[in-house]
C-alpha cells in the first residue's frame, strides 16, 4: 500500500479578514498550494474540503465552491467533511484514504472558515454545535463555558493551576510573534496572562481571555500525492503514522478531564510509528483553551494525570525545551478558524520538516506530531510526519 505524502501547501493569514466568505478564502489558497507543489489543476484526482460552517454563513455545499476559483477543477470529484474543530484533519484523512486505496494519486485538501462576520454571542452559540446540546446548550459562556467547567473540575481534583495555564498562554503568544500567519503577533508576557484585569477578564470559570483561542477567518491547503509521485517532486513529507479515535460526546457520560480518546489516539499513532515522544522534534497541539493544552500533555504521555503542571514548570514544551509544543503559537496566538485549523497544523509541521518555517523553525526538525481534536476531546486525530526528501 502506498503512503500519501504532502508535496505542496499554502496558508492565508488568520484573523479578521476582508474576505466575505469561505469561497473567497479557499480561492486564496487552493491555486497557491497547487502551484507550490508544481501540480496543474487538471492533474488533481480528488478535492477534499474541510469547513464546519454550522451557521457561520448561509451558503453551504462547500465542496462545490473550490472549483469556482478555477474552471479546470469543475469536473474533479469534490467532497466536504465536517467533524467540529477537527474538520481539517477529517478532510486530510479522507484524502489519504483516497490515495492509499489506489482510487487516486493526487488530492487537493482545503480547510477554511469565516467566523468574524457574526456577532460574538452568535459565534459562541454556533460553536456549541460541537457539544451535546441536549445537556450542554445552556452552559453559561457558550463553548468557553464548557472548557471553563473542565478547568474547574481539573482544579477541584488536582489543585488550582491558573498560574501554569497562564504560562502556557504566555509561551504560545511569545511563539506567535514569529508566525507570519498568526492573528495576534504580540508577546503578552506571563504577568499579563496571569492577572485578571479589564483587558484580561474572566470569561468562563477560571479561564481568562488569554486562556481562550481567538475567533478567526482563514484558510490553508495541502497537496497530497502517492509516494511514488512524491519521490519525483522537489519536496515531500510522509505520514509515518496516523490515528483517529472518538470519545462519547456528553461530558456527563465520561471523565471530562481524562481525555481518554486523545490518550488512545496518541498511543496508537506512536505504536504505529515505532516511536516514543523522545523521537519527536516538536508537536503542534490543539490549544483551543490553555487547560486543553495542559491536559493534552498528560494524554500524550508527557506527564501523569494531574501532573501536567510539572511539564510547564520545567519548561519542557518551550521552544528551546525538550519537546517544543506549538512553536507556531498554536490556536491561542495563530487563531482558530475551525475548518482550517487541522490543515494549518499539517502545513506548519511540513514547513518545519522542510526547513521552510522561517523564524518559527526548530533546528534539525526531523519528525513532528500533530494533535487536532473536535469538540471537548470527542474526535481525536494524531499524525506523525517525517521528511521523505
Amino acid at each position: 500500500m502506498t503512503r500519501a505524502c504532502i508535496v505542496g501547501y499554502a496558508h492565508s493569514p488568520f484573523g479578521k479578514l476582508e474576505d466575505p466568505d469561505t469561497e473567497s478564502l479557499m480561492a486564496r489558497v487552493s491555486g497557491a498550494a497547487l502551484e507550490h507543489a508544481g501540480v496543474s489543476p487538471e492533474q488533481v484526482d480528488g478535492i477534499y474540503v474541510g469547513v464546519m460552517n454550522s451557521g457561520f454563513q448561509k451558503q453551504d455545499f462547500q465542496a462545490g465552491l473550490v472549483a469556482l476559483a478555477d474552471d479546470r477543477l469543475a469536473y474533479t470529484p469534490a467532497t466536504r467533511l465536517e467533524n467540529a474543530c477537527a474538520t481539517g484533519s477529517a478532510a486530510i484523512y479522507s484524502a489519504i484514504d483516497f490515495i492509499e486505496s489506489g482510487r487516486g494519486r493526487i488530492a487537493l485538501v482545503v480547510g477554511a472558515e469565516k467566523m468574524t462576520a457574526k456577532p460574538t454571542a452568535e459565534v459562541g452559540d454556533i460553536l456549541l454545535n460541537a457539544c451535546y446540546r441536549k445537556e450542554e446548550a445552556d452552559i453559561e459562556g457558550g463553548f468557553a463555558g464548557v472548557f471553563g467547567r473542565i478547568a474547574q473540575t481539573y482544579f477541584q481534583r488536582y489543585g488550582d493551576r491558573s498560574e501554569e495555564i497562564a504560562r502556557i498562554a504566555a509561551k504560545n503568544h511569545k511563539n506567535g510573534v514569529s508566525n507570519p500567519y498568526a492573528q495576534l503577533r504580540k508577546d503578552l508576557g506571563f504577568e499579563f496572562c496571569n492577572t485578571v484585569s479589564d483587558r484580561n477578564p474572566l470569561v468562563a470559570g477560571p479561564l481568562r481571555r488569554t486562556d481562550c483561542s481567538l475567533v478567526s477567518d482563514g484558510a490553508a491547503a495541502l497537496v497530497l500525492v502517492s509516494e511514488d509521485l512524491a519521490r519525483e517532486m522537489p519536496r515531500a513529507v510522509a505520514f509515518r503514522a496516523r490515528a483517529h479515535f472518538n470519545d462519547i460526546m456528553p461530558l456527563s457520560r465520561r471523565d471530562p478531564i481524562a481525555f481518554e480518546g486523545a490518550r488512545r489516539t496518541w498511543a496508537s499513532a506512536l505504536e504505529q510509528a515505532g516511536m516514543t515522544l523522545d523521537d519527536l522534534s516538536l508537536v503542534e497541539t490543539h490549544d483551543c483553551f490553555t487547560i486543553a493544552e495542559m491536559i493534552e500533555y498528560e494524554a500524550m504521555g508527557l506527564a501523569k494525570p494531574g501532573e501536567g503542571y510539572k511539564v510547564v514548570r520545567e519548561g519542557i514544551t518551550e521552544k528551546t525545551g525538550r519537546l517544543p509544543v506549538n512553536p507556531s503559537g498554536g490556536l491561542k496566538s495563530k487563531g482558530h478558524p475551525v475548518g482550517a485549523t487541522g490543515v494549518s497544523m499539517h502545513v506548519l509541521c511540513a514547513m518545519q520538516l522542510l526547513g521552510e518555517a522561517g523564524d518559527m523553525q526548530i533546528p534539525g526538525a526531523s519528525v513532528t506530531g500533530i494533535f487536532n481534536m473536535g469538540g471537548a476531546a470527542v474526535a481525536n486525530y494524531v499524525s506523525i510526519l517525517e521528511r521523505l526528501k
